[in-house]
């Protein structure tokens, strides 16, 4: 495909919607896919999210550089507002920092932070559960790979499980430097083609 053919998107997917174009699992009663959100044909999501997370996407039909974001040999950054219960005490977050060894492997240090305030973002839809009797606290953490689930299984592997998850950022590293496609702009729902300065973050890195 000539690089003048190629489409780069960026998602803000909602909760509940399946990070595929089509739901072949249950064909009387589909499920939301991107195909109710994108009509852009032949676009492919870089990374996946699953169905109970949210947040940011990128989509494009550029193979090699969808490989080279999602194959966790190149160890591109992914951020993520995490929001846990009860509040994590300094011995779960240093674990989450360290890695953390779950059934099938140990996962890469982590960046991780607790936030003083929930984020500003907006209200999930349906609402999380929510008990009473038990604090909540919102975690920013950044993974340099993305394996199923890896963010729930971390925070439950070290007693804190994961109400809800949002992506917020799709880092590229080159030479050391990250720069970083966001949300900035997107409702849950809309999508949007990748500017030229931000298509300026592969140069000379992909054929684009």
């Amino acid at each position: 495909m000539s690089k003048n053919n190629y489409r780069y998107l960026l998602f803000n997917k909602p909760y509940g919607v399946l990070c595929q174009f089509t739901d072949n699992s249950n064909p009387e009663n589909p499920r939301p896919t991107l195909k109710d959100y994108i009509n852009v044909p032949d676009v492919y999501s870089v990374g996946r999210l699953d169905k109970d997370s949210e947040g940011l996407l990128l989509l494009t039909n550029n193979g090699p550089l969808k490989h080279r974001l999602s194959h966790r040999q190149f160890a591109h950054p992914r951020t993520y507002l995490v929001q846990v219960e009860p509040i994590p005490n300094e011995m779960a977050l240093n674990q989450l920092r360290q890695g953390v060894t779950l059934k099938d492997y140990q996962t890469r240090p982590a960046k991780v932070r607790l936030l003083d305030s929930p984020p500003s973002i907006p209200p999930r839809d349906p609402p999380i559960r929510y008990r009473k009797t038990v604090p909540t606290a919102w975690l920013e953490m950044t993974l340099t790979e993305g394996r199923n689930r890896q963010v729930r299984r971390m925070t439950a592997a070290v007693g804190y499980p994961t109400l809800r998850l949002m992506r917020i950022a799709i880092g590229v590293q080159k030479k050391g430097n990250i720069r970083n496609l966001t949300l900035e702009g997107l409702k849950p729902g809309q999508w949007r083609e990748l500017t030229p300065s931000e298509l300026m973050i592969f140069k000379d890195w992909t054929n684009i």
